[in-house]
């Protein structure tokens, strides 16, 4: 087990029903953030999507300002930030003066994307996905760190520009990366702070993906990374049966928007989420009792030192009571014994 001190953060799904009313959704968000501060959860997440079609979402930087203003000393993390479809100049300025607005908090969580649908809005060739984040990472980083830069891309011409928004953190906030696939992890591995472990595979190949990251950056010379982050999909009620029953419609829903939009296949090996909810959620969601859940999040912490958990337990349609009786019940019998390391 790792000795490091275990921190817990909420993920807030942010994507509603078209046709819902936002304001009266943002609200039922910000309950979730404060019910996370007044009860010692570690940091709050949202992440990115363009265009998603069945789903209204709204965008992550005007959403974490505005629960940076809840968020009283947790942490605000974007989980995941759509890096390839931007400009690196606008994202190191916005990000920096995120990092200001949360008082020197910030996670700065990227990855690639999967969706043709984004890609092509932004008139991006999947050829030229890891060039442009790779580029648009190193630029960022530098304009971060760096006194000036200069960069001659397509995309992105700097002359020795000075950012002069910089980062409250130093040298700049921590990267953390998502990854889907072998490729993708080993580039985590190389390029970022921390892999942010993905909810959507099974234990099984995440067991051998964080091998092959740890690999990876032993052989780049790399120390080990000062947080292990995984983000898991959990839900915990009183029973086992009234944990499946109230979460099921849920997820399933949720998994259904995936395989449309190809999650699945960015995944390695064959896996695919059309299939029946109990083959779907073995090895993959933690539902059960507060024994249940503690038993599952205990096994990721000391098999594979993770450290930092980041739990969704709501998805779209679901009401907000439900969602906040499940964080009630891993705030008062899950977290207290999984950081205490018994």
């Amino acid at each position: 087990m790792s000795s490091k001190p275990v921190s817990v953060g909420v993920f807030l799904t942010n994507q509603h029903k078209p046709g819902r009313d936002l304001v009266a959704a943002l609200d039922e968000q910000y309950r979730m953030v404060r019910f996370a501060r007044d009860n010692g959860w570690d940091s709050i997440w949202a992440g990115q999507h363009y265009l998603p079609e069945t789903l209204s979402m709204p965008q992550p930087v005007p959403f974490l300002a505005r629960l940076s203003a809840e968020a009283g000393e947790m942490r605000v993390g974007i989980g995941i930030l759509l890096l390839v479809l931007q400009n690196p100049l606008h994202i190191a300025e916005t990000y920096a003066s995120l990092d200001a607005i949360t008082g020197g908090r910030l996670i700065f969580g990227v990855g690639l994307g999967y969706r043709d649908i984004e890609y092509n809005a932004f008139g991006i060739e999947r050829s030229e996905v890891v060039r442009r984040f790779e580029a648009n990472l190193d630029i960022v980083s530098r304009l971060w760190t760096e006194e000036t830069v200069t960069a001659d891309l397509p995309w992105c011409q700097l002359d020795e520009a000075r950012l002069l928004v910089k980062p409250v953190q130093q040298p700049r906030p921590a990267i953390w990366m998502a990854a889907n696939a072998d490729a993708a992890v080993r580039r985590a591995a190389r390029l970022s702070d921390a892999w942010l472990v993905n909810p959507h595979a099974t234990h099984e190949t995440i067991e051998r993906q964080i091998e092959l990251f740890n690999t990876t950056r032993a052989e780049a010379g790399l120390p080990a990374p000062a947080e292990s982050p995984a983000m898991r999909e959990i839900f915990c009620a009183p029973t086992r049966e009234e944990a499946v029953e109230s979460v099921r419609p849920y997820l399933e829903a949720k998994y259904s928007a995936y395989a449309d939009w190809g999650q699945d296949k960015a995944l390695p090996g064959d896996e695919n989420f059309r299939i029946g909810f109990d083959k779907l959620a073995a090895g993959r969601f933690i539902i059960g009792t507060p024994d249940d859940c503690l038993e599952q999040l205990v096994r990721w912490r000391d098999i594979h030192g993770i450290n930092h958990f980041v739990l969704r337990t709501e998805w779209v349609g679901m009401p907000t009571e439900l969602a906040l009786g499940s964080m009630q019940l891993l705030t008062d019998e899950v977290l207290p014994v999984l950081r205490d390391g018994s």
